[in-house]
C-alpha cells in the first residue's frame, strides 16, 4: 500500500513539473560550431531525458556483455551446486533406510560435484560407516577437521571410530583436543573425565569435572565431585592420611550421607585423637544412610575400648537410626555383633529378636554365632545356618551386575558413582522375604458322588461280559473312584452351518451351476403352446 501511494506521488510531482513548464514557455538557443539550434525550454528538456535514457541503456547493454562470462560461469556453478545437493540429499535419505549402493553412489557424485562443502564431507563418512569402511569413514573425519566449521563433528567421528577399534589413547587424544577446542563440549568433557577415572589420576579427573561444571546440574556436579574426593582420599590412605582426612572432609561436605567418605574420615579423626568430631560425622552419616561400615568405625572409634564399651556406644548409635525398616534393621545387627563381642546373648538376641521370623543371611549367621558362642549346640547351629543358606540376601556393593565386598568410585562398565547399596536381585523384585514361610494351606479334597442317574447314557447299549442286574435290586451310591472305568459319553456335537464364502459365486445366464442337475428352478413356469401363440398375435397389433 506504502509502494502504491509513492508511486502516485511520484507520478503527480512529475505532471505538476510539466504543468509549470508548459505554463512558462521558453526559448533555448544554442550556437555551437556554426549551428544554431533554437528550440522550447520543454523540447530541451524531453531531449535531455532521451539522452540520459538512452546512455543508461547503451551502458548496461555494454555491461552486460562485459559480464557475460562471469554470468554464464555463475549459472553453471549454480547449476553444478544444485546437483550435488541433491545428491547429497538422497544420500542421505539412503544412508536413512540403509541403502549402502545408493549412499555410496550418492557420496561419489556429491564428492564430484561438491568437493568442498561440510555436507558432502558428512555424507562420505556415513556412507563409509554405513558400508563398514572404517579406513574410509576415518579419513572423511580426518578432512573435516582441516575445515573449522567442521572441525568439532570430525573430531567426533574421529573419537567414535577410535572407542569401535579399541584405542583408548587415540580416543583420548581426540577428546582432549575437542575438548581444548570447545570446553562447552558435553561429550568431551565427559570422554576426558572417564578416561582420567579409568586411569585412577583422580586429580586430573577433579580438573575434568570442573572444566564442564556449566554443562551439569548442581547436585550432580556436587555428588560427582564428592565421589571424586572420596577416591582421592582412599588413594592417599596409606602415603598421606592427612591430604586423606582433608579430602574426606571435603568430600562430606558436598554429600553428608556418602559412607565411603564418613567412614574414612571417622578413622582418620580417631587416629588423630579428634574422637569427638570423628563421632558427629559418623552420627551424621548413620541418620541419613545407615550401613555396617558406619557402625564399623563408630564402634571402633576410641581405641582401646573394652568390649563393654563399644556395646554401649553401638546401642546409643541404635537410637539414633531412622525409622525406617532398613534402619531398624542395621542397628539391631550393629548391637548383635558388638553384643557377641560382650558375650552379652540376652541383648544380642533381644536385639535380633524382631527380625528372626523372617531373617536375611546376615541376621542368621549372627544367629549361629550367638547359638555357638553361648551354648555350643552344634544342632542349633547347622539349623541357623542352613537358614543363613535359604535366606533373603542382605544389601551389597553391586553395579553393571557385579557385586564387589567394598565401595569402588567407577564400576566395572566405566560408570563414576556407579556402586549402589543395594539388594543384587531387587531389579528383578525379589527383595521380599523368602525363608520361613508357611506354606499356603491345601484344599480339602472330598470323593464325588455319582448317581446311576448321572452315569448311565441314554441309550445304554449292552457290552460283553457285562453283568445284568434284576429289576428288583437297587442300586446305591457310585464314587467318582468306581465309576471312572465306566465309559463317558460322548456329547452331541452341534450341527454345523454351511459358511457362506466371502466372495458369493456368480453363474452366467447360460451357465446352469454346478447343483443344475440335482435341483430344478423352484420359480421356473411352464409355458404352453397357447401362450405361445396368444404372445405372437400380439406382436402385430
Amino acid at each position: 500500500m506504502i509502494q502504491v501511494i509513492l508511486f502516485l506521488v511520484t507520478v503527480g510531482l512529475i505532471a505538476a513539473g510539466f504543468v509549470w513548464f508548459a505554463d512558462r514557455p521558453g526559448d533555448v538557443i544554442i550556437n555551437w560550431m556554426g549551428y544554431r539550434i533554437e528550440t522550447s525550454v520543454m523540447v530541451t528538456l524531453l531531449t535531455i531525458a532521451a539522452l540520459i535514457v538512452a546512455g543508461i541503456l547503451i551502458w548496461s547493454i555494454a555491461r552486460a556483455i562485459l559480464r557475460s562470462p562471469e554470468q554464464v560461469s555463475l549459472f553453471f556453478r549454480h547449476r553444478r551446486a544444485m546437483r550435488g545437493h541433491l545428491a547429497i540429499s538422497r544420500g542421505l535419505i539412503a544412508i536413512g533406510s540403509g541403502d549402502t549402493r545408493l549412499a555410496r553412489r550418492s557420496a561419489d557424485e556429491a564428492a564430484r560435484l561438491s568437493p568442498g562443502d561440510p555436507l558432502t564431507l558428512l555424507l562420505t563418512a556415513q556412507s563409509a560407516q554405513l558400508a563398514g569402511d572404517r579406513s574410509g569413514a576415518e579419513r572423511a573425519f580426518f578432512e573435516m577437521t582441516r575445515h573449522d566449521e567442521t572441525r568439532l563433528l570430525g573430531l567426533r567421528g574421529l573419537y567414535i571410530e577410535a572407542q569401535r577399534r579399541n584405542d583408548p589413547a587415540a580416543a583420548r587424544r581426540v577428546a582432549e583436543q575437542a575438548a581444548q577446542a570447545e570446553p562447552s563440549l558435553a561429550w568431551a568433557g565427559q570422554a576426558v573425565l572417564d578416561d582420567r577415572c579409568a586411569q585412577g589420576d583422580w586429580s586430573g579427573a577433579l580438573k575434568a569435572l570442573d572444566a564442564t561444571r556449566s554443562l551439569l546440574a548442581r547436585d550432580d556436579y556436587r555428588r560427582k565431585r564428592a565421589v571424586l574426593l572420596t577416591a582421592h582420599a582412599q588413594a592417599l590412605e596409606d602415603s598421606d592420611r592427612e591430604a586423606a582426612r582433608v579430602a574426606a572432609l571435603d568430600a562430606l561436605k558436598l554429600a553428608p550421607g556418602l559412607v565411603p567418605a564418613a567412614a574414612l574420615a571417622g578413622r582418620r579423626l580417631a587416629e588423630a585423637g579428634d574422637t569427638r568430631r570423628a563421632g558427629k560425622v559418623l552420627i551424621a552419616a548413620w541418620r541419613l544412610n545407615p550401613h555396617p561400615d558406619l557402625a564399623e568405625a563408630y564402634a571402633s572409634v576410641r581405641l582401646g575400648d573394652t568390649a563393654r564399651a563399644r556395646l554401649t556406644r553401638m546401642q546409643s548409635l541404635a537410637d539414633k537410626s531412622p525409622e525406617d525398616q532398613n534402619g531398624k534393621r542395621e542397628g539391631a545387627i550393629a548391637v548383635a555383633r558388638a553384643a557377641i563381642d560382650a558375650r552379652e546373648f540376652k541383648i544380642a538376641r533381644d536385639a535380633l529378636a524382631p527380625f528372626v521370623t523372617s531373617p536375611s543371611k546376615r541376621i542368621a549367621t549372627l544367629m549361629a554365632e550367638i547359638e555357638e558362642a553361648e551354648h555350643g549346640d552344634d544342632g542349633r547351629v547347622r539349623e541357623w545356618l542352613g537358614r543363613a543358606m535359604r535366606a533373603a540376601p542382605d544389601p551389597v556393593w553391586t553395579a553393571d551386575g557385579v557385586v564387589s565386598d567394598r565401595w569402588l568410585p567407577v564400576s566395572p562398565g566405566g560408570r563414576l558413582d556407579g556402586y549402589e547399596w543395594r539388594v543384587p536381585l531387587a531389579e528383578i523384585g525379589m527383595t521380599h522375604p523368602v525363608v520361613d514361610a508357611p506354606p499356603p494351606p491345601l484344599p480339602e479334597r472330598k470323593p464325588i458322588v455319582v448317581t446311576p442317574a448321572e452315569t448311565a447314557p441314554a441309550h445304554p447299549e449292552p457290552m460283553a461280559g457285562a453283568a445284568t442286574a434284576s429289576s428288583g435290586e437297587g442300586v446305591g451310591p457310585v464314587t467318582a473312584l468306581e465309576a471312572a472305568p465306566l465309559a463317558k459319553p460322548r456329547p452331541k456335537l452341534a450341527e454345523t452351518k454351511p459358511v457362506e464364502p466371502i466372495i458369493p459365486v456368480v453363474h452366467a445366464p447360460d451357465d446352469p451351476g454346478l447343483d443344475s442337475d440335482l435341483d430344478g428352478d423352484p420359480l421356473a413356469e411352464k409355458t404352453s403352446s397357447a401362450d405361445g401363440w396368444s404372445r405372437l398375435k400380439g406382436l402385430f397389433r
